[in-house]
């Protein structure tokens, strides 16, 4: 008598899947109807809304009734981050584009290039006075506040880890980052009010203004970077015999190099649109001055802000203008950030 073996049945892999292009059917059924809506007279920030409670409610839905309830748990999970996104971009895309809409037709060689000093009226004026105190007070506040910044976090991870002096200071420069604008502006002018007199106003005063707010972000950034740097290297380089200080000088900040210039720009970008301080103590000033500690010294901000503030045709183009070149400013930085960090991130080549 033959015995037949049947094969057992293996589990499949597969299983029935949303077509690729279900999700796009469901945004642009979700858009028409909040399209309708709004041409019925709903709000056009409700009838978003309610689009987008649609997409987010449906999607998942016929995810379960055709795939499983893990499946539409996982593509809820992913249109809620996306929505996320999406709302969180939103105001950036907005802001971008009103700034270029208003200010690109303001902005060029003449406005880069001529100061506002005897302007009158509709006469030529520019912001170069300010771009040039900006470069200048923002340059200084950073000279004062990287290598503070750096040279703390380096004691708080590589040297005073767990000491009462490393949480005090921790404590600092958590309270530090607190601190509204004003308020390091009003320290830094009563400093050197107390120092050189009531009527002192200069670009120095500006950037220790800034640094006051500067420090804190480039001690937790440089902090972080540092605490990504594996032990193994460190004890690798002491299993050589080479000191902790050449150890922190040749491994240690060469690796998380590429995060601390990060860091630093953002730090940089945090502090390079401050109105308050530098009005404060930089003062404000029709003309170029590139003594900073001599005379008041006019800035980007408090440029947009006398402009704003005078509400005329002119001024208020010559606000969005100078917005537009500060936003511009800050692309930049982030962009040479990007390129300083790529170059010098650790090779991992193998």
């Amino acid at each position: 008598m033959t015995t037949v073996h049947t094969r057992p049945s293996m589990p499949t892999l597969t299983e029935t899947r949303l077509p690729s292009w279900a999700p796009g059917l469901v945004a642009v059924g979700a858009a028409g109807i909040g399209a309708l809506l709004w041409l019925f007279g709903v709000g056009l920030a409700l009838s978003v809304f309610l689009a987008a409670v649609l997409f987010i409610v449906i999607v998942p839905v016929w995810s379960a009734a055709v795939e499983s309830r893990r499946a539409a748990a996982d593509r809820l999970a992913t249109t809620l981050v996306w929505t996320a996104f999406l709302v969180a971009m939103l105001p950036l895309i907005w802001l971008v584009v009103t700034v270029l809409r208003e200010g690109l037709s303001t902005v060029n060689i003449d406005f880069l290039t001529y100061s506002m000093r005897n302007v009158i009226g509709d006469e030529q004026g520019g912001l170069y006075h300010a771009l040039i105190g900006t470069l200048l007070v923002t340059g200084m506040a950073s000279l004062i506040s990287v290598p503070i910044g750096i040279f703390a976090a380096i004691y708080l991870i590589e040297y005073g880890k767990g000491t009462r002096i490393a949480r005090v200071l921790t404590f600092l420069v958590d309270v530090m980052t607190g601190i509204p604008s004003i308020v390091a502006g009003l320290f830094a002018l009563s400093l050197f009010v107390l120092i050189l007199g009531p009527s002192i106003r200069f670009g120095f005063g500006g950037s220790v203004a800034l640094s006051l707010l500067m420090i804190p972000t480039v001690v937790r950034s440089t902090e972080e970077m540092l605490r990504l740097v594996p032990d193994d290297l460190r004890e690798a380089s002491y299993a050589l015999g080479v000191p902790k200080w050449r150890t922190i000088a040749k491994v240690v900040l060469p690796t998380a190099l590429g995060g601390i210039v990060t860091g630093v720009v953002l730090a940089i970008s945090r502090i390079i649109g401050e109105t308050a301080p530098l009005l404060v103590v930089a003062g404000a000033t029709d003309s170029v001055n590139t003594n900073l500690f001599d005379g008041r010294m006019a800035t980007l901000p408090v440029f947009i802000y006398q402009q704003y503030s005078v509400a005329t045709p002119k001024g208020l183009s010559y606000a969005w203008g100078g917005a537009l070149v500060l936003i511009a400013i800050v692309m930049i930085l982030n962009i040479v950030a990007r390129i300083i960090g790529r170059v010098f991130a650790p090779k991992t080549g193998r």
